[in-house]
Parts: structure tokens; sequence; C-alpha cells
């Protein structure tokens, strides 16, 4: 197996490189933003929860909703805002 030497210049690259790569990444995660209106399948995903689930929190009035032609919508902010408020705080 033949000897490599690395020298300062390639380091320097290297870290040039490196954070370059870092910042494509930060970048692209701070441009994501969620979708202002989400159907039933992606607010199921996104809060890991059974079709009668959410059901149960449209009915009781948990969850608002808007239904269009048959669709029914949820908010994103709506949801984040229902997450916040029935955060439980344990006091140990």
């Amino acid at each position: 197996m033949p000897t490599s030497i690395i020298t300062t210049e390639d380091l320097r690259e290297f870290k040039e490189e490196l954070l370059e790569d870092i910042k494509a990444m930060i970048n692209h995660q701070s441009s994501f933003a969620p979708k202002k209106w989400l159907k039933s399948p992606e607010v199921r995903d996104l809060l890991s929860i059974s079709p009668g689930t959410l059901q149960n929190l449209r009915i009781n009035g948990t969850l608002p909703y808007s239904k269009v032609g048959g669709v029914i919508y949820y908010d994103y902010e709506e949801i984040v805002k229902v997450l916040e408020e029935n955060r439980i705080h344990n006091k140990f």
C-alpha cells in the first residue's frame, strides 16, 4: 500500500470544502417551510396517529379543520398551537 503525504494545503482545501457543505446544509434546512394546509394523511404522519384518532380530534373540537369538496384540510399553525396548548409540564 503506497504512503500518501497530506500537506497543510490539502488540509486547508478540505476545510474549505467541508465548510461549504455545512453552509449548504444549513441553508437548505432553514429554507424548509411546512405547507400552510395539510391533508388528513399528512397530519396523521406528522402526529403519528391513526385515522380514527384524527377523526376523534375533529369530532371533539380539539383540532380545527376546513372541508372543501369532501377533502379535509388542517392549518399547520393550528396543529402546532394545539400541541403547545396541551403541553404537560411535569414537576419532579
